[in-house]
């Protein structure tokens, strides 16, 4: 990555100073037919002010703090460039004749123009060095911290989901062992059930994000595993409806909101309770979930894995993008949950 980035820098450079440079030499070219040294000294000058802070100055002295000593070390640079420069100039063959003869027939104040709009150009290349240069350093930190951030969050999610996993196979195998145990002739059917929801898990929910249509089938037969060990099955009703077919979410979402429900929507007497509604409408999806509270309200996920982690991946998945309200009314179970999808 270090490697691209810095060949792609260099091309950057290589094409933004052939377009700065292209200018100035066509309109000398144009105006008098050649280059002069002093132009070409001044031309090529300007580079190397840029560099010498961008390079050398910004990088060692700037970036550290070294705020006196960047600053004193600047002022020597611009003021020894522009002498050596201007040095070069009278020593320098084919020009010596042309500058002497021009020093000799510009006013004072024309000499002193030129020598001082050289110096504004200098000083300015130098000034350019250093702001790209910090420009350049901004960049690769707000990137490297994207890149951490991302990297976290990333390793986190992947702690939170490995929590589900044993987390939904205990409560399903209970389901499946109940049904074992009481000779219940849905145990078969409990048996592939599961089978087909530890397949989704294992194959499809590994995947960053999965086709909403293949959450809900997951719901579906989660669900369907749970009325096999309800007497009273037909008080568990799941509806879902809305243009779902083309929308995606991040896996296992919604499923500790139902395994919550079902694990504490039946009363002491047999009596169940259970509605879970899932709406799609455009890109806003809207998850309800309404249950009796059938044993004391202490112990409503005292696991504090389920619902407290799934919080904790909304947060990280959708941070601003969804709203979450769970509370007890007239002794219900509420959750109302509304993301907006990708």
């Amino acid at each position: 990555m270090k490697r691209t980035f810095r060949i792609k820098e260099i091309w950057i450079h290589l094409i933004c100073w052939m377009c700065l440079m292209s200018f100035p030499i066509g309109v000398n070219l144009a105006q008098s037919g050649n280059m002069h040294s002093s132009f070409l000294i001044q031309l090529f000058l300007n580079p190397i002010m840029f560099y010498a802070n961008y390079s050398l100055l910004a990088p060692r002295l700037l970036l550290k703090k070294k705020i006196i000593a960047y600053i004193l070390i600047s002022i020597a640079v611009i003021v020894s460039f522009n002498f050596i420069a201007n040095s070069f100039l009278m020593i320098t063959p084919l020009d010596r004749m042309e500058y002497f003869i021009r020093l000799e027939e510009d006013f004072p104040p024309i000499k002193n123009l030129r020598n001082v709009i050289r110096g504004i150009f200098s000083l300015a290349f130098f000034l350019l060095g250093g702001i790209f240069r910090l420009m350049v350093d901004f960049y690769k930190r707000d990137k490297l911290s994207k890149e951490t951030d991302a990297q976290r969050t990333k390793t986190e999610l992947q702690f939170l989901k490995a929590q589900l996993n044993p987390h939904f196979l205990f409560n399903s195998l209970n389901s499946v062992y109940s049904l074992v145990r009481t000779k219940s002739n849905n145990a078969s059917e409990a048996v592939l059930t599961l089978s087909e929801l530890m397949r989704y898990m294992l194959y499809e929910a590994n995947q960053e994000i999965v086709p909403l249509i293949k959450e809900t089938e997951y719901i579906k037969n989660y669900v369907a595993l749970q009325r096999l060990r309800l007497s009273n099955s037909e008080d568990v009703r799941l509806s879902i409806k809305g243009e779902y077919e083309k929308k995606k979410i991040y896996p296992l979402l919604l499923i500790s909101f139902i395994e919550n429900a079902f694990k504490y929507g039946t009363d002491f007497k047999g009596v169940t309770d259970i509605e879970i509604k899932i709406r799609v409408n455009q890109n806003k999806l809207t998850f309800n979930v309404n249950n009796i509270i059938g044993v004391y309200r202490k112990n409503i996920d005292s696991s504090g894995v389920g619902l407290t982690n799934i919080k904790n991946r909304l947060e990280l998945l959708y941070p601003d993008l969804h709203t979450l309200e769970i509370k007890e009314e007239n002794d219900r179970y509420i959750v109302d949950l509304t993301l907006i999808l990708a």
